[in-house]
């Protein structure tokens, strides 16, 4: 029989990662594509029609479906992207393009959704039919699965965990409102907090400025984690707060969700390991009792490749039930 893969493809606030994944989450071939803001929103949906084909070509002896993770709102009817705030994208029929261009089916779902698929389904929330997820990188997404499934909600916006409100009249956030959990805690929120900092007391800031050579607007969440661990103490003060308000918002979903597992991921836990441990320690100050008892938190499994594996599993999932689109959404 011949080898069998799905198509994942996990688009990010920095860049679109594709890959071949196997039945039990094994990326065998993967590219990378930019999506920085200075680059066309055409030129990087050509991009990802390219690839694609490429990769239809490479996987030919068996290709199950493509699964596709997108920062932002998908709908419901059509699975076009209705708006990713990072990306400033807006009405995008890229479910469309892309089954006509391959003639293959494809599955398409918030970012942090398909990651939470990932966990479920091959990572540490396997075995369990109650988890959320919570992935922080550059924004702030996630996912929850209540009594074995999957929630979407009713227009397909469930798990817009980032933009839950943890600080009313907070920090202005890239979907319109204020206070978000995203504003608070994301990537661009700790390189937005640095720069703030250091432009108002350049000599608390010597770390950072050594970091960027001088140009604070390079900055970014992975400098100021690495300053933090060099000892600087404007890092370290930034990333206190940004735990905190981690473990505020993740008391918020155990308080809502009441998991079995809470799953921490991204970029920013990646790289900040510790974080983990401090909302351990911290989340029974404002998470109930009875939520917090027996719950289990945990880093995710997947780390950089998690959106791709996930959606690879979302893919595989909708091969293996056979269409049976009313679980997937």
């Amino acid at each position: 029989m011949a080898k069998k893969y799905a198509i994942g493809m996990d688009i990010g606030g920095t860049k679109i990662e594709i890959g071949l994944v196997d039945r039990y989450g094994t990326i065998h071939h993967k590219k990378r594509i930019s999506t920085q803001a200075n680059r066309k929103q055409e030129v990087i949906e050509q991009e990802i029609i390219q690839t694609i084909q490429e990769f239809h070509d490479l996987g030919k002896s068996f290709i199950c479906g493509i699964g596709m993770g997108v920062p932002g709102q998908v709908s419901a009817k059509d699975g076009s992207l209705v708006f990713a705030p990072n990306l400033n994208w807006h009405n995008i029929s890229l479910k469309k393009k892309i089954e006509d261009v391959t003639s293959l089916p494809v599955t398409i779902t918030n970012d942090g959704r398909a990651a939470t698929w990932g966990e479920w389904l091959n990572g540490a929330g396997k075995g369990s039919n109650n988890i959320v997820c919570v992935f922080v990188g550059t924004g702030i997404g996630g996912g929850i699965v209540n009594e074995g499934k999957v929630m979407s909600g009713y227009t397909n916006c469930a798990g817009e965990l980032g933009h839950t409100i943890i600080q009313m009249n907070g920090p202005p956030c890239t979907c319109g409102s204020h206070g978000c959990f995203e504003a608070m805690a994301s990537g661009w929120a700790i390189a937005k907090k640095a720069k703030e900092w250091v432009y108002k007391n350049p000599s608390q800031g010597k770390a950072l400025l050594d970091l960027t050579e001088g140009d604070i607007s390079a900055t970014s969440a992975k400098l100021v984690i690495q300053a933090y661990k060099e000892g600087d103490i404007v890092a370290g003060q930034i990333l206190n707060e940004v735990m905190e308000a981690l473990t505020i918002g993740c008391s918020n979903m155990i308080n809502v969700f009441n998991p079995e597992r809470l799953i921490l991921g991204g970029g920013v836990i990646h790289g900040l390991p510790e974080a983990v441990d401090y909302i351990k320690k911290r989340v029974k100050n404002y998470a109930l009792k009875a939520a917090t008892s027996t719950l289990k938190i945990l880093p995710a499994t997947f780390t950089e490749d998690a959106g791709t594996i996930g959606a690879g599993a979302l893919a595989w999932h909708q091969y293996l039930t056979s269409y049976d689109k009313e679980t997937l959404l």
